[in-house]
């Protein structure tokens, strides 16, 4: 039921297919972020509008609020959230241990008070993988341990012995649910480890290997503070260890050039909260002028398109000045106009991406689209 296919390469940089239980994926892509269940004041209509192929809803949150049993109750995620499409879910362990001042990590798990109501909860590596088998997605996490950025050595070879003991435990737990029920069909990807030094990340993906036959792997720990030469630096080292007939999922990284960078070093899916988190602070990516700000007053009587090469419904219908009232004014609107568009947006460059491994001309697209989008950012 899950299969990644190769269909083109230029250098390290992949065009492939990604099947899953829910559709087939076409890669390099990003994928939209539903936290809660939802892609922050879109519809799933206007997701699926924008191109996405696969969305990611969050254990931490899904568990807190409504409960992963009750979704399960109602059907699973894609009953409840109204999406066919593919979906993966993280496990919670990015959320929990980003509470810093009020979460406790030890051998079996983590302690930790929620953030809505300061109530006592503890996650396994079994509960894990409980809670991801109720919400049903088709690809799940395994629980890992994040260590912070800039952290030395020590602290990230610890935190990636522990993320490959709770490894074994969520494969245990999850081929024994797989045992007791052969629905939902799912499968479970391992979160790789290791800072930003390069022999603990080839030492960590070379025993998560060998600890099962994966269909995929995610890649943790980075866009969490580091430099950037340091963080392609460590994808160009996975890119020389991993199997190359495997899916890469760069964790959390969704800005237009950390996409393009990381293709061209090997990686297919990515998911990031910048589009819509950008979008509800009045910001939007543009071919044109790099990242603008719609609250500047230079936008009060311009008529044209937010991005005439855009071909989302919102540079279809809605002129900049409009969108810069909106975005004064507080308006609701301007978070979902501005949503739409810059997912489509990092959707679209994925798409283009694809078509340019596909016919030989990658690398020169790429460096010319870097270098014109990271001028213009600095010139706005």
């Amino acid at each position: 039921m899950f299969e990644f296919q190769v269909e083109a390469t230029q250098g390290s940089a992949r065009a492939g297919r990604f099947t899953t239980p829910h559709g087939v994926i076409p890669t390099p892509t990003f994928m939209p972020v539903g936290t809660a269940g939802t892609v922050k004041t879109l519809t799933m209509e206007e997701v699926a509008g924008v191109g996405a192929r696969m969305v990611l809803a969050n254990t931490y949150h899904m568990y807190l609020r409504p409960g992963h049993e009750l979704v399960r109750e109602l059907g699973g995620l894609h009953a409840f959230m109204r999406w066919d499409g593919p979906i993966l879910t993280d496990s919670g362990g990015f959320q929990v241990f980003s509470l810093a001042s009020t979460r406790r990590i030890h051998e079996d798990g983590v302690d930790f008070q929620s953030h809505i109501d300061g109530s006592a909860h503890t996650f396994t590596p079994e509960s894990v993988m409980d809670m991801q088998r109720a919400l049903g997605a088709d690809v799940i996490m395994a629980f890992d341990e994040c260590p912070p950025g800039g952290c030395d050595a020590t602290t990230a070879e610890a935190a990636g012995r522990r993320t490959l003991a709770w490894l074994e435990r969520c494969r245990e737990r999850f081929t024994q649910l797989e045992n007791e029920s052969a629905t939902p069909v799912q499968t479970l990807f391992p979160v790789l480890q290791g800072n930003v030094f390069d022999d603990l990340r080839a030492a960590h993906a070379r025993r998560t290997m060998e600890l099962g036959d994966w269909k995929g792997y995610g890649i943790g720990g980075l866009s969490v503070g580091e430099a950037k030469p340091d963080m392609w630096r460590t994808v160009e080292v996975l890119d020389g260890v991993l199997p190359p007939d495997r899916p890469r999922y760069l964790m959390g990284v969704g800005y237009p050039d950390d996409l393009l960078e990381a293709v061209a070093r090997g990686c297919d899916l990515f998911d990031c909260v910048a589009p819509t988190r950008n979008a509800r602070h009045g910001t939007a990516w543009t071919e044109g002028e790099g990242q603008v700000n719609l609250k500047a007053a230079r936008f009060r009587r311009d008529t044209s398109a937010l991005d005439p090469s855009c071909d989302c419904t919102t540079c279809a219908r809605y002129d900049r000045a409009y969108l810069r009232h909106l975005v004064a004014a507080g308006e609701w609107l301007a978070m979902r106009l501005l949503s739409v568009h810059n997912l489509r947006f990092l959707i679209g460059l994925g798409e283009r991406a694809r078509a340019r491994i596909a016919d030989g001309t990658f690398d020169g697209w790429r460096r010319d689209w870097l270098e014109r989008y990271r001028k213009e950012r600095s010139t706005t």
